[in-house]
């Protein structure tokens, strides 16, 4: 989570001089190139079923890291990573039927009820970025689902080839839309950078994690990622949250903790935020 919010607050500071589309394109290029070598994902073979899995995958991976950089023009760092945890969020709450799943519920749509703009103060939410966020949620459902089926039998490395196919259509996106200074040669060490801290290592760590944590115990943690980001946007970007957005941030946080945890074992449960991110 320290790797993936640090490379998402580094990414921030260079939107002045490339733009979030063409920090999307570096950062999904370079991370694919990485990913690419590391698990070779040419040598995978799938089979027709998985094919349209495989690509909507693919596409919700891009359109989820795309929107999540366009939240992150308008939106700070913590409160734009909430609202993007609504999606999965959604996704483990979606077959509630218990009294105590509809408290996670309440408590999520507390959280962004607290989120949302409700004033013109300085601290208040931009609504196009926290409706990109919200989008970027919906994306990172849709690539859970995709994902389960897309990579049944080539389980992590299947992100790579997923990554492969956002690159194909968001890095040219990206580079359209991109400011002139994404041509400059001394941007190349810090994109490289932020590809590591978002996609490289994060992804390495968590799968060493998930073969040695409980999915519970694993989704509980990475419902601290909220509060990860808000850190990360204080002390890198001074990114200052209101109290009553540091409630909405806690509730969610909860709702998600909450949900992990007293979820039922089943062999189709879903378990979001144990899932590979972004």
């Amino acid at each position: 989570m320290t790797s993936i919010q640090g490379g998402a607050a580094l990414a921030k500071t260079l939107f002045p001089v490339v733009g979030a589309p063409g920090i999307t394109a570096l950062r999904l290029g370079l991370g694919t190139l990485i990913l690419c070598v590391i698990f070779k994902p040419w040598r995978l073979r799938f089979t027709r079923k998985q094919l349209l899995p495989l690509i909507c995958y693919g596409l919700a991976l891009g359109g989820m890291n795309y929107s999540f950089y366009l939240a992150l023009r308008t939106v700070p760092l913590g409160i734009a990573v909430a609202l993007e945890f609504t999606g999965p969020l959604a996704l483990a709450l979606a077959g509630a039927r218990r009294p105590l799943d509809f408290l996670w519920v309440l408590l999520a749509l507390l959280g962004l009820w607290l989120l949302l703009p409700v004033g013109k103060d300085i601290s208040s939410v931009d609504p196009g970025g926290a409706l990109l966020a919200v989008l970027a949620g919906a994306f990172w459902a849709v690539y859970i689902l995709s994902g389960q089926r897309a990579g049944a039998e080539h389980g992590p490395a299947t992100v790579a080839m997923g990554s492969l196919i956002a690159s194909v259509i968001f890095v040219p996106l990206g580079l359209a839309y991109a400011s002139a200074g994404l041509w400059s040669l001394s941007l190349i060490p810090v994109a490289v950078l932020i590809a590591i801290l978002s996609s490289a290592l994060p992804y390495s760590l968590e799968m060493v994690a998930l073969t040695r944590l409980p999915a519970k115990t694993f989704g509980t943690l990475m419902s601290l990622e909220p509060a990860m980001a808000a850190l990360s946007g204080m002390l890198f970007l001074g990114e200052i949250l209101s109290l009553i957005q540091w409630f909405g941030l806690l509730a969610i946080i909860l709702a998600s903790a909450g949900s992990t945890l007293t979820m039922r074992s089943s062999k189709q449960q879903i378990d979001p935020v144990s899932e590979l991110r972004e």
